[in-house]
């Protein structure tokens, strides 16, 4: 966990690509039930598809997203998307994100 301007990044696993998320909240653990935006930066070509789920399989909501943005004063590898998630319950949440080349994922917990 890094903290940019105040916000926390996260740094995600990859393969065949590189990537961070930061995290419009005070921080983790987030809040269960209410919407958080989550901006990803991510390396490798094409479109982003985003999931969260649970290791019991509940998904959370993709409240909107992935938007792809042009650009930002956020300075990581890799083309920027924003995201809002509601988790709706407790625990501790795998996001996957995935394009045509690289995918990756980061482990959220939710209180």
């Amino acid at each position: 966990m890094f903290f940019t301007g105040g916000f926390p990044e996260v740094r995600g696993v990859g393969q065949g690509a590189e990537l961070w998320g930061l995290l419009f909240a005070a921080g983790p653990p987030l809040a269960r039930g209410e919407e958080v935006k989550i901006v990803w930066r991510m390396t490798g070509e094409g479109p982003l598809r985003v999931k969260a789920t649970l290791p019991d399989g509940t998904p959370a909501k993709l409240a909107w997203g992935p938007e792809e943005h042009g650009g930002s004063n956020w300075h990581k590898p890799g083309e920027e998307w924003g995201t809002g998630f509601v988790f709706p319950k407790r625990g501790c949440w795998k996001i996957e994100l995935t394009r045509t080349r690289g995918s990756g994922y980061v482990w959220l917990p939710v209180k």
